[in-house]
């Protein structure tokens, strides 16, 4: 899809996706799109001192990067880009033309296979001969082999170095030359590391903590050959520790497993001469909506909370004597790379400043934010600064250009019909008496919402419209049961929960004079804003907009692609419910939508074929519904499944807004 907009900078870039650092820490790349939702490339400069600088690579034709495009940044600041079109995979050297303007763009290579993955390769310094490799590609075939490539920056064929059997992913390196490379292999269902020897092109196993178990290399310092791994050996899937090649035992600390947190080690410290012993590994625990940072020491027996903004951190980093440097974004803060003080923000006593807990249970039902349950090692609740605090700086994150500001969110925690529901929530502590509300369902349907910037929720808080993202069950984040309460069961106990949250918020609004809340969904949340739509009683929805929905999982594996059939039948789509509800199947409903109604999809919609919204369609007019009047339905032209990102993003989040303010669908 072509562009239309040139993008001036950073201060442009409201998301940022798929940060990727060099090998050496001095850049990092990332794609970024601004209000018009086009996607290109971006190339950040990390200086030792000062902030982060993006500069963008504005590509060649007012052409758009695809959303699938994996980037490598290079010491150099230039950026490696593979642009998937279905088996066909295209290298293209990407850097900065001199005086500005749009980037220059070179194509190296093209391969053909059904994946390609890039790694970059350490040990390569800025200014390099060209014909030296830069990145490693994993390419995997149809057949269970692996093929490994060099690529070099000078537009020379990819060296093939080895075809390894099975299929192989992760990626740590255990030297500092690029030679040695830790992979994970799956061989008949188990997973099992083991070190690729780029000179020699051969493998030989590395960890297998059991028999049975699956075991993956996580992090390694070359130096120590400390690494972390991540196990099913213990009974659950953990994180432990241990001198990789050494004769003592992997260690499954318990401060390491927090129950209903994932913990996920993003960078090992610089070495400092006065603690010359003493390796410390940042890691990012995940929980629900939100992220926190803690700092933990092998054989500390704890973790140290790091106080940082609520909001999302974005599971990558780099920790060099700069400070540990990561992806963040917040509801009122577009994604950016925030700078961390590790030790200023823990004080040099090792004492935690002032903090909050992650606020998950402020209303309208009260409670304190969740800590670890009683004897567990974990040195306090999540926590979050209040305000910003001195240790911690956010480079380049987007600003409103007409000088407002970018609205709130907050993490809340609701009762659901078995149990609380988390949900991020714009509009404040008076958001449920808001004059207009929506509630919000996200697609998936293994996702949630995030307590992170989203352009679309952002422009309905600017019209004035309080949100409720709730994340019922079905969601990720809040352990297996909860995500797998919908498996072989959609439209079942994530229906349950979102028409209780509409039935509690319609009765406690009209209590108050005000309006039924609507209902907005993307994909499967589209497929379940439309089945409650029907299911709600008459006047308890003011109006529903959707896109891309499909009608029914079975409509869905009738229609779909190979690979979305594939994972619809994987998380049980296949398999109707049962139950005195009726069937899941939107088109059979269609006599029960009387609310006003948005239909948006793409023409060139991948994953749900477009074909579900147009047979929609036909059965609204053939009950006789008025198109302009009682719904309104919109085909975005050569737009795909991600229409709310894509080009031209932004006359479609003021459509659904417009429509969700007014109701009128004409």
């Amino acid at each position: 899809m072509s562009g239309t907009t040139t993008r001036t900078g950073a201060q442009r870039a409201l998301r940022r996706l798929s940060f990727t650092f060099a090998a050496d820490g001095s850049h990092a790349a990332c794609l970024a799109a601004g209000a018009d939702g086009g996607w290109y490339p971006e190339s950040w400069r990390l200086p030792a001192h000062g902030p982060a600088e993006p500069t963008a690579l504005t590509l060649p034709g007012k052409r758009s990067e695809d959303l699938r495009s994996q980037l490598v940044a290079l010491p150099d600041g230039r950026v490696l880009a593979c642009r998937h079109d279905g088996d066909r995979h295209a290298l293209v050297l990407l850097g900065q033309a001199p005086g500005g303007g749009t980037a220059e763009e070179r194509e190296l290579a093209h391969l053909r296979l059904p994946g390609l993955r890039l790694l970059p390769l350490p040990g390569v310094p800025a200014g390099a001969r060209p014909d030296l490799p830069v990145a490693v590609a994993l390419g995997t075939d149809t057949r269970p082999v692996t093929t490994v490539w060099l690529i070099a920056a000078d537009g020379s064929a990819p060296a093939q170095i080895a075809e390894l059997p099975g299929l192989h992913g992760g990626g740590v390196w255990l030297d500092r030359a690029g030679r040695l490379l830790a992979l994970d292999r799956v061989a008949a269902g188990t997973v099992k590391s083991v070190v690729l020897d780029l000179e020699l092109g051969c493998t030989t196993p590395l960890l297998e903590i059991s028999e049975t178990s699956n075991d993956r290399l996580v992090l390694f310092d070359p130096d120590t050959r400390f690494g972390m791994v991540r196990s099913d050996a213990p009974g659950a899937d953990r994180l432990g520790w241990g001198v990789i090649g050494g004769a003592e035992p992997v260690r499954f600390p318990d401060c390491l497993h927090v129950p209903g947190m994932f913990l996920r080690p993003i960078a090992l410290a610089p070495r400092r001469a006065e603690q010359p012993d003493g390796l410390r590994v940042a890691l990012q625990i995940d929980r629900g909506a939100g992220s926190a940072l803690a700092l933990w020491q092998p054989g500390s027996g704890r973790l140290d909370p790091v106080p940082v903004p609520p909001g999302r951190l974005g599971a990558v980093g780099d920790w060099s004597a700069a400070g540990l440097r990561m992806p963040y974004s917040a509801p009122d803060h577009p994604a950016a790379l925030a700078t961390v003080e590790v030790d200023l923000l823990l004080g040099q006593d090792g004492s935690v400043p002032s903090a909050v807990p992650l606020p998950l249970q402020l209303a309208p039902l009260a409670g304190a934010g969740p800590g670890a349950p009683a004897g567990q090692p974990w040195n306090g609740p999540v926590r979050h600064s209040r305000g910003t605090p001195a240790g911690w700086r956010l480079d380049a994150s987007a600003t409103p250009g007409d000088g407002g500001h970018w609205h709130r969110a907050q993490s809340l925690e609701l009762a659901g019909p078995t149990g609380p529901l988390e949900a991020v929530v714009y509009g404040g502590d008076a958001w449920l008496s808001t004059p207009q509300l929506v509630i919000a369902l996200h697609g998936g349907p293994a996702d949630a919402w995030r307590l992170e910037f989203d352009p679309v929720l952002q422009r309905m808080a600017a019209d004035g419209l309080a949100v409720l993202a709730p994340n019922q069950r079905g969601s990720t984040g809040y352990g297996s049961e909860h995500a797998d309460a919908i498996r072989g069961a959609w439209g079942g106990p994530d229906l349950d929960d979102v028409l209780h949250l509409v039935d509690a918020v319609a009765g406690q609004r009209s209590a108050l004079g005000l309006e039924p809340p609507s209902l907005f969904g993307v994909s499967y949340g589209a497929f379940l804003a439309l089945l409650a739509a029907a299911h709600c009683p008459p006047g308890q929805v003011a109006r529903c907009a959707v896109v891309a929905p499909f009608l029914s999982g079975a409509r869905l594996l009738a229609e779909g692609s190979a690979p979305v059939r594939a994972l619809a039948a994987r998380l049980g789509g296949d398999v109707p419910v049962q139950d005195g509800r009726g069937p899941r199947d939107v088109l059979r409903l269609a006599d029960r939508l009387t609310t006003p109604l948005l239909v948006l999809h793409g023409d060139r919609d991948e994953i749900v074929p477009v074909g579900q919204s147009r047979t929609l369609r036909h059965e609204l007019l053939r009950l006789g519904r008025a198109e302009g009047a009682d719904f309104r339905y919109v085909e975005a032209a050569g737009a795909g499944h991600e229409l709310l990102v894509e080009e031209g993003a932004a006359v479609l989040h003021e459509l659904l807004a417009g429509f969700l303010r007014t109701g009128r669908p004409g």
